[in-house]
């Protein structure tokens, strides 16, 4: 299985030439740190930052910059900083080529709940429902199971829906999905050592698999 690491490498992986990329909270923010040489991509945070790098090193933070998750970041030559105004007209303009976001639950039919748990105290939804009704291509990086060791890949959410058949890829520590136009996962590539067997029992929604589905190659 992969650590979350491991999922924003193989995230990385997804990310062309030009493109500009906004990372959600969590998980999508280590993406950052997985650019592969030689790729020209902008970064955006949606509260006002085009051209984030990676992580600052321990000692070099500088707490007046941050993302949208308020973690420290770092900014690269040619960055711009912005109002949330700004941000979000770019959002909702669909200036942005790739959304990469976490989430608590994916249905077969592409529907994501990541904005609230019934019951716990929420600050804010965010701006996961611009990005989701926005973007061109979203990617979501997620744990396959919770903690109970349950499946978040599902029939249906059960959790307040975000944004409707807008998901088209999942990077889990399992597995490479894409949701399928008709409904369904369609298994791409397993994690290391991980069996099509041991995915298809972690999945509760319908899942497309071959026999010979190929590993991931991280590295």
């Amino acid at each position: 299985m992969l650590d979350k690491n491991g999922i924003a490498k193989r995230i990385a992986k997804e990310i062309k030439d030009g493109y500009y990329v906004n990372l959600g909270i969590g998980i999508p923010t280590l993406v950052a740190n997985y650019i592969p040489e030689g790729i020209n991509v902008v970064l955006q945070s949606e509260n006002g930052l085009l051209g984030m790098g990676p992580f600052p090193f321990e000692g070099e933070e500088d707490p007046d910059l941050i993302n949208a998750g308020k973690q420290t970041i770092t900014t690269l030559p040619g960055s711009s900083i912005f109002d949330s105004a700004m941000s979000f007209g770019m959002i909702r303009a669909q200036k942005i080529d790739l959304t990469i976001l976490g989430a608590m639950e994916v249905s077969e039919h592409g529907d994501i709940a990541n904005w609230k748990i019934p019951g716990k105290m929420v600050k804010g939804m965010g701006g996961a429902m611009d990005l989701v009704a926005s973007a061109k291509n979203i990617i979501v990086a997620m744990q396959h199971v919770n903690k109970a060791g349950e499946s978040k890949l599902l029939p249906s959410c059960t959790l307040p829906l975000t944004g409707v058949k807008c998901i088209k890829k999942i990077v889990t520590e399992l597995a490479v999905l894409d949701v399928l136009p008709e409904g369904g996962f369609k298994l791409l590539e397993r994690a290391p050592g991980v069996s099509v067997d041991f995915i298809r029992n972690a999945t509760a929604g319908k899942l497309f698999a071959s026999d010979d589905v190929p590993e991931m190659v991280i590295d």
